[in-house]
């Protein structure tokens, strides 16, 4: 069975941050071909003579910094093997979680990201789940989103999600370009507009990818494919 490592992040995803929309996201790639684009990555780096080890991360993009930010933004367009999906909740002030006996923020939260990842799931494939450290919960975050994840997908030898684990973005490439793109996608659906550098990574996602970043895309889409999560779809 292929095996796929899957990269996820966040942005805006806590419930008193005072950000209006909230973004997950995961970018996907085939284990054999990770190594092989990674190296690339950090050529790219070098290339525009920053250190190898350099973090990317969207709250860094500048002017300075521009065009090589637009260079790992078509990197990712151009490798076939390189797959992103974001859900987006365009305005967290309309959940109403007390609607719902079983429902909190953290179930709702482990709910959506289940939203995020089933499309990318397959059941002749294996996938290794990694995310971000962010902080002291992350440890039960991950062992119960593995849970969800295989309850749902009915796995429950785990065959097919092997493994949900932390790493640190800054060793990991792949999921610093998730959280480049995951920026770009949160950006647009905040409707911000006080960096032009953030608002040229905006557009080349949007030209490159064909869509317009604030609505759901088609449900096979294999390159930028995206959920456009509103409330009322729970509550009907």
């Amino acid at each position: 069975m292929e095996i796929f490592n899957v990269y996820c992040d966040e942005s805006c995803h806590l419930v008193n941050d005072h950000q209006k929309a909230m973004v997950l996201g995961a970018i996907w790639a085939p284990l054999e071909k990770c190594r092989e684009i990674s190296v690339r990555l950090r050529e790219l780096k070098v290339a525009h003579g920053l250190p190898a080890n350099f973090e990317v991360k969207w709250t860094k993009v500048s002017p300075a910094k521009v065009r090589f930010y637009l260079d790992w933004m078509d990197y990712f367009f151009d490798d076939d093997d390189l797959h992103f999906r974001a859900l987006i909740v365009p305005d967290k002030s309309l959940i109403r979680h007390e609607a719902f006996s079983y429902q909190n923020h953290d179930v709702w939260y482990y709910k959506m990201y289940f939203d995020m990842l089933k499309v990318i799931f397959s059941p002749q494939a294996r996938y290794r789940i990694y995310l971000d450290i962010k902080d002291t919960r992350g440890g039960a975050k991950v062992i119960k989103l593995h849970e969800v994840l295989c309850n749902n997908l009915y796995d429950f030898s785990r065959d097919i999600i092997e493994r949900v684990q932390l790493i640190h973005s800054s060793e990991v490439e792949l999921l610093q370009l998730a959280d480049l793109l995951i920026g770009a996608v949160s950006y647009a659906n905040r409707g911000l507009q006080g960096s032009q550098s953030k608002l040229r990574l905006v557009e080349r996602m949007k030209k490159r990818s064909k869509y317009r970043l604030t609505q759901t895309t088609l449900y096979k889409e294999q390159k930028v494919n995206l959920l456009c999560w509103r409330a009322q779809e729970v509550q009907e």
